[in-house]
């Protein structure tokens, strides 16, 4: 099977990784660290997870750094959302019994019934401020605070429970136009800035379109549960509101990561600059989602439409030029693995093209004659051993990509991705 010598540069640094003792200063000091799946622990147990169930390191990593995470009393309640607490642990943990089939039933069953009570608790607040007319705060909705990543874990723990099918409700309401201040905005519209804060910048608030923080996150969710026969009234037409939306923004392969009043009053739009095509908000992101979509709702022209979209802006210099940096959040390493993942649902003629934009994003994560040894330090000095945006989420991104293969849990499904 063909290999990429991106592949050392991960087998590397989940050497480096390999003890929870190489990092203990910093989650002995900071105890949040154990729950947190962006910055933590259970994001460092993926990578050893993922890495046992396909044969590449020993089970004995990924079990030490679970030790690490369940060391510390659980977040529940409204502090707890997939990358933190209960979700982030289910999530971790649902990985591990895929590469270990019958360990820790009984610690996910209690994850379980924590995350279903919270999860019902958030869905009748939402429902109650969409009945109240009131816009939303991005963390009731988006894939890393909200429903929308809540509803990844529910997917796979309890497909056929009514907690996914409430979270679902929520998100189809999402899609219904709200009137504020005489203006109709689209239901997800918020009036703070991207960081959940008011941002000066954006005064009368913004539309995110993002998967991370925005709407495209609640599309990949929709899709990806109609894509288990698992659908709620007005599921289809939610999607294609979003769809919709979506089409009325793209700039050739580029979407603006999110829209504001100045959008919607202005005389004409300008051409987006070059940016990254990031996971977070950009081209990648946002064309998965839609391709998920076009497979849920069994549309080719739609389908044809993402995939070439995001093998274009995966090829394009300008946009790889505007990408900074290898991590999985917004680096090259996060976008060979949404191109593979891609490839892999393409249709023929496009799968190619997007086969080639993963290799060249590994060219580019592990440059040939490149000290995978020396890049492996440096990344882990750097940007510190965190799954979004530091070195064990590089690793882990470049596994599929690198050795030409499926993953091997579900450890994407907090991505939205799959």
């Amino acid at each position: 099977m063909t290999t990429h010598p991106a592949l050392q540069l991960s087998d590397r640094i989940a050497g480096l990784l390999a003890d929870p003792n190489s990092v203990a200063a910093v989650w002995t000091s900071r105890p949040q660290w154990a729950q947190s799946l962006a910055q933590g622990t259970p994001g460092i147990a993926l990578l050893h997870i993922e890495r046992a169930a396909t044969g590449r390191g020993p089970w004995e990593h990924a079990s030490a750094w679970l030790k690490v995470a369940a060391a510390v009393p659980v977040t529940t309640g409204a502090d707890s959302y997939l990358y933190y607490g209960a979700p982030a642990l289910a999530h971790a943990l649902t990985c591990a019994a895929q590469a270990q089939p019958g360990s820790y039933q009984r610690a996910l069953e209690r994850l379980d019934r924590v995350v279903a009570d919270d999860t019902a608790r958030r869905s009748e607040q939402a429902l109650a401020r969409i009945e109240r007319g009131d816009l939303p705060e991005l963390a009731e909705f988006d894939a890393i605070r909200g429903l929308a990543g809540i509803g990844s874990v529910l997917l796979r723990q309890a497909p056929g429970g009514e907690a996914l099918r409430r979270v679902l409700t929520c998100l189809v309401r999402l899609t219904d136009d709200v009137k504020h201040e005489g203006q109709v905005m689209p239901g997800w519209w918020t009036l703070s800035g991207p960081s959940g804060r008011t941002d000066p910048r954006m005064p009368g608030g913004h539309a995110n379109n993002g998967l991370a923080h925005g709407i495209a996150g609640p599309l990949a969710l929709l899709s990806l549960a109609l894509l288990q026969d698992i659908e709620v009234d007005g599921q289809r037409a939610a999607m294609r509101t979003v769809l919709a939306w979506l089409e009325r923004w793209r700039d050739r392969h580029a979407w603006p990561y999110w829209t504001t009043t100045a959008h919607l009053t202005g005389p004409d739009r300008r051409p987006l600059p070059p940016q990254r095509p990031s996971w977070c908000y950009g081209t990648a992101g946002i064309a998965r989602a839609q391709q998920l979509a076009a497979l849920a709702l069994g549309d080719q022209r739609l389908r044809l439409e993402a995939e070439n979209t995001l093998a274009a802006a995966l090829l394009d210099p300008l946009a790889l030029a505007a990408t900074t940096d290898v991590s999985a959040c917004h680096g090259y390493a996060g976008l060979a693995h949404i191109a593979h993942r891609a490839a892999t649902d393409a249709t023929p003629s496009t799968a190619a093209r997007l086969r080639s934009a993963a290799a060249l994003l590994l060219d580019t994560t592990h440059p040939p004659c490149t000290d995978p040894d020396e890049q492996a330090r440096e990344l882990l000095a750097t940007t510190g051993p965190d799954f979004l945006e530091g070195a064990a989420g590089t690793a882990l991104a470049l596994l599929a990509p690198a050795t030409g293969t499926s993953p091997a849990t579900s450890w994407d499904a907090c991505l939205l991705t799959a």
